[in-house]
């Protein structure tokens, strides 16, 4: 944002998403191009902060440049400023130079996806556990489900006097191997 404001664009007219760029269903790309009209000149840092998918990235320069009529410089490679160069040679070297650095873009990604799935696989094999800590139960859960089984407590009064949900509850009635099966009063476990 501080490469945009020294060139002199109104804050107001700076985008920023704070989703990932895997895709350009993100809040802040919509609304931009929502307001780009032919002439505009659209500024993006670098290839990667406009997208991370080569199919998309392209697509959508060729849908703003071609198709609206906007102007689009990517601020840290000067050879992808649509401004200059619209010779054929020109479109040539800009279209080349946006191909690689697509692939690059989508490529660190893949990677990035890569290593994150692998470190999940590494942490699950050392048994590091994932989510929220699971509740604990309290230490007469066990007559709790005896007298639920035997119909002497209602499955809101157990779920309130375990201090869990009622989905939790169910969850939990079937690890323990709980007999009773669910009655029409009962709300529906799954």
């Amino acid at each position: 944002m501080i490469s945009m404001l020294e060139l002199g664009i109104p804050i107001e007219r700076i985008f920023i998403d704070k989703a990932s760029g895997k895709d350009f269903a993100r809040p802040a790309w919509k609304r931009l191009v929502r307001k780009l009209k032919r002439g505009d000149t659209v500024y993006v840092g670098s290839i990667d902060r406009l997208g991370r998918n080569y199919e998309d990235i392209k697509n959508w320069w060729q849908a703003l440049t071609k198709g609206k009529g906007v102007d689009i410089v990517v601020l840290d490679m000067p050879l992808l400023d649509t401004r200059k160069g619209k010779d054929v040679l020109g479109t040539l070297i800009a279209d080349l130079v946006l191909s690689l650095l697509s692939y690059c873009a989508q490529n660190e990604r893949e990677i990035i996806a890569r290593r994150q799935a692998e470190g999940i696989a590494a942490a699950k094999q050392r048994g590091v556990r994932f989510g929220r800590p699971a509740k604990k139960l309290p230490k007469n859960f066990g007559e709790m489900v005896k007298l639920w089984e035997a119909g002497e407590l209602g499955i809101k009064e157990f779920a309130q006097a375990a201090k869990i949900s009622e989905a939790t509850l169910y969850r939990h009635l079937r690890a323990h191997g709980a007999t009773r099966r669910y009655s029409a009063l009962d709300t529906d476990p799954t």
